[in-house]
């Protein structure tokens, strides 16, 4: 399986005429998944923590939306046997794993796979960001990758510009900030350059603006180590903006 980082959105991404259509798509090119990995910038838990592998609940992790957003649904199967895989990993290495049984999917993680897999048929576990240290994201990923020799799908789940303060402020189009971090990412991507990419708030432009607070950025830190050898197999999937936020999403392998 490949690894992927995507730009996730808010919840009113299923209502924008193309967004919903690219993740699809992205889904149906992609082999079968066994389960999905899912780690979220909106959950930051430390130790390392995994989410529900019973029954799994949505976490509606917003505020002040129309109520309909409230009511949306995704019943996924749990993912036991990913959860214990991942557990064994990853101690294994030294890194502790807690569970937290109750925790359920947040919006970073149902909303884009509600679009990519409507059937809520593949089972997905939910884990959280124990850090955001470029470094130590890179090398929990790293340890994660031999997962995808058994189907997994690891999903990295962000946004490649995020700074919705400095949006209050902005005209027509993409600020220029969104729009020139954007292009370095790209470039960077594209170039396998992994020191810029870890070094991103002070080699980038704009690195601070654009992500004034860095977890959204964070979780392609994981995608990229788990994408391991096939790091130069990588291609931007969907980009563009969306609110003038970059939505630039990757594919590793």
């Amino acid at each position: 399986m490949p690894a992927l980082y995507l730009s996730h959105g808010a919840p009113p991404l299923a209502d924008d005429p193309i967004w919903p259509g690219q993740l699809a798509a992205w889904a149906a090119d992609l082999p079968r998944p066994t389960a999905i990995l899912m780690i979220s910038a909106h959950w930051e838990e430390a130790p390392l923590a995994l989410g529900a592998t019973e029954t799994v609940p949505l976490v509606y992790d917003f505020w002040g939306f129309p109520e309909h957003y409230y009511r949306v649904q995704y019943a996924a199967p749990g993912a036991p046997a990913l959860a214990d895989r991942v557990r064994r990993t990853l101690r294994g290495a030294g890194t502790p794993v807690q569970d937290l049984p109750d925790r359920g999917l947040d919006h970073g993680a149902y909303v884009p796979l509600v679009e990519m897999y409507p059937g809520a048929d593949i089972p997905v576990l939910q884990m959280s960001l124990p850090t955001l240290d470029p470094a130590r994201l890179l090398e929990i990923g790293r340890r994660l990758a031999p997962l995808r020799d058994e189907g997994v799908l690891i999903v990295g789940s962000g946004f490649f510009t995020h700074n919705l303060a400095a949006l209050r402020h902005a005209g027509s189009g993409p600020p220029g900030w969104s729009a020139e971090f954007d292009a370095w990412g790209r470039e960077a991507l594209a170039a396998e350059d992994v020191d810029a990419l870890l070094d991103f708030e002070h080699k980038a432009p704009a690195g601070r603006l654009a992500h004034p607070r860095t977890e959204h950025f964070a979780p392609l830190f994981v995608a990229m180590g788990a994408a391991g050898d096939d790091l130069g197999a990588q291609r931007s999937v969907i980009d563009g903006f969306w609110g003038g936020l970059a939505k630039r999403s990757v594919q590793f392998g």
